[in-house]
């Protein structure tokens, strides 16, 4: 037997029958044991049966194979899901929205960007005018093709008074989308932002047909079709034989949720689902040592966060607000409650993960339970409730700790556990003390615009600062990276000594897949690779 360069051998040694056996194995869902297992009785050595199935495996993931179903499990789902992408706050509106829509730009692995419905895009000297020429092979679900007044409608969603977008302080410094011909449109800005590709590629601003209003049955040029949506139960999603590009390589995809954590991880060890969100760090070990599945990690600036309501008691006591950050135990959360998959938090959302944006010099707040006493004391509360859902893997789990630290500074701290199912709509924002999760956002501008600018529809904490919104458009504007850091690092330092957030860790995305499903990326903006995967994903066992 032939070996590698590193001395072992790999599937491409093996007879044509063996192989094929091999292939036929894992193709079906035989375990690596099992395998390995019928290598070694022909004669061969454990190293030698580990490596060929390693090589096996690596082989079978490379070519993607067209076929099957795939069904997903959200931790959160219920009668507010939309498939109106302007309207997308969870995981489960994203997922959707990736499977039946597309948008202008991508968003690549490495938080770069690549045309997607643009085929290409420029921008002017100082990025204060962008230009996107449209592909012109590209049809809906219902057959019509895309052309530049789609692209205007889907935009012109995002601004006026009436705009229900989400996410319409993102583009607010778009003063016009001008449609130059059939296949083509500009941005034209108040001023420069070089972050307006990487915006495009957010979730919200997917391209709907023009004049859409019904979002029961949309139509999208995505790589599969709308077969069934019922709001906080399921869609089904068939592939569009039509599809544009090379992708949608399954020929049905269930979304669904499962929002107790303990019955989705089961849903998976059990093969009811093939990907989950949101896997319980206490059930790392059980899905690690249990053959065909796996854990998805991948670190991002992801975060965990207590909300203090500022414009109601507790949350506008700022004494209040500095009580329950210096109560956090940060690296306990990191180390026990997370299992090592994340990283401590600074009461701001901006963690290493966004590269120079990060302030690294801003000092760590500490777990201090002298200063907590005294700010708490200086506060005059003596007791607060804390709504708190499951919306982020060990959030109340860090609630409850948080409620033995606060006990020993003096202060009753409540927690008030509530369902996840329409927590959304029903408690967050609207409750004086409750809980949040947010996925990380392309860049620092855009994370700092959608959640701490004073109009930003998303600022949990209600909290308003007019030096947030300057130093967002400066930022954009900033040509030189010293100055450009200087700002961050003072709408970080702002947040942290005055906003009504806690934040006390940064959390990898951890996830759940089966083994049976490869093309899962790592674009660390959301779950199973950024919402990616209804696109890329296929089933090895078809």
């Amino acid at each position: 037997m032939t070996k590698t360069r590193d001395n072992l051998p790999t599937i491409d040694n093996l007879s044509g029958a063996d192989r094929e056996i091999v292939e036929t194995g894992l193709r079906r869902g035989a375990t690596r044991r099992e395998v390995m297992s019928w290598i070694i009785a022909s004669g061969a050595t454990i190293a030698a049966a580990g490596s060929i199935v390693s090589s096996a495996k690596t082989a079978l993931a490379a070519t993607p194979k067209k076929g099957g179903k795939i069904k997903f499990a959200a931790d959160l789902h219920g009668p507010s899901d939309t498939l109106d992408p302007g309207l997308n706050t969870s995981t489960i509106d994203y997922s959707r929205g990736r499977a039946m829509y597309n948008s202008l730009c991508q968003i690549n692995e490495d938080l770069t960007t690549r045309p997607e419905l643009a085929e290409e895009y420029s921008a002017n000297q100082d990025n204060s005018e962008w230009t996107f020429k449209l592909r012109k092979d590209v049809r809906f679900h219902d057959g019509s093709k895309l052309t530049a007044d789609d692209v205007i409608y889907s935009m012109k969603r995002h601004y006026g008074d009436k705009s229900t977008s989400t996410a319409k302080t993102l583009v607010a410094d778009v003063k016009e989308w001008k449609k130059i011909d059939a296949h083509t449109v500009k941005a034209i800005l108040k001023g420069p932002n070089s972050d307006l590709p990487v915006i495009l590629g957010t979730p919200q601003f997917k391209i709907i047909k023009d004049g859409t209003t019904d979002f029961l049955n949309p139509v999208g040029t995505g790589p599969y079709k709308l077969a069934e949506f019922k709001p906080g139960i399921r869609t089904i999603h068939r592939r569009d034989e039509h599809y544009w590009r090379e992708g949608g390589n399954v020929d049905e995809i269930e979304i669904t949720a499962i929002t107790d954590k303990v019955a989705r991880t089961s849903a998976l060890l059990s093969g009811d689902i093939d990907l989950m969100q949101s896997l319980d760090p206490k059930a790392i070990r059980k899905v690690e040592a249990t053959d065909g599945v796996s854990v998805w990690s991948v670190p991002s600036g992801q975060y965990m966060g207590i909300c203090c309501m500022t414009n109601a008691s507790p949350g506008n006591n700022r004494d209040f607000v500095l009580a329950m950050k210096y109560i956090q135990r940060r690296k306990k959360i990191v180390k026990s409650i997370l299992k090592g998959q994340g990283t401590v938090g600074n009461d701001h959302p901006i963690n290493v993960a966004y590269g120079i944006d990060h302030c690294s010099e801003l000092p760590q707040r500490a777990h201090d339970l002298d200063k907590a006493r005294f700010h708490l004391k200086k506060s005059g509360i003596t007791s607060a409730e804390l709504n708190v859902a499951e919306v982020s893997p060990g959030i109340t789990d860090t609630c409850l700790l948080a409620q033995r630290e606060a006990q020993k500074i003096g202060l009753d701290l409540q927690i008030k556990k509530v369902p996840n199912d329409g927590y959304w709509g029903a408690v967050w924002m609207k409750t004086p003390l409750n809980v949040v999760s947010w996925n990380m956002r392309p860049t620092a501008n855009v994370m700092l615009n959608i959640a701490f600018a004073p109009d930003a529809p998303w600022n949990d904490t209600l909290w308003k600062d007019e030096r947030m919104g300057k130093w967002l458009v400066e930022a954009r504007a900033a040509k030189d990276p010293t100055k450009r850091h200087e700002i961050y690092c003072a709408m970080q330092k702002l947040i942290n000594e005055e906003s009504g957030m806690v934040i006390p860790a940064h959390l990898n995305y951890v996830d759940g897949k089966s083994d049976k499903i490869e093309g899962i990326g790592r674009m660390p903006l959301g779950s199973l690779g950024g919402y990616e995967w209804p696109e890329f994903a296929w089933r090895t066992d078809v």
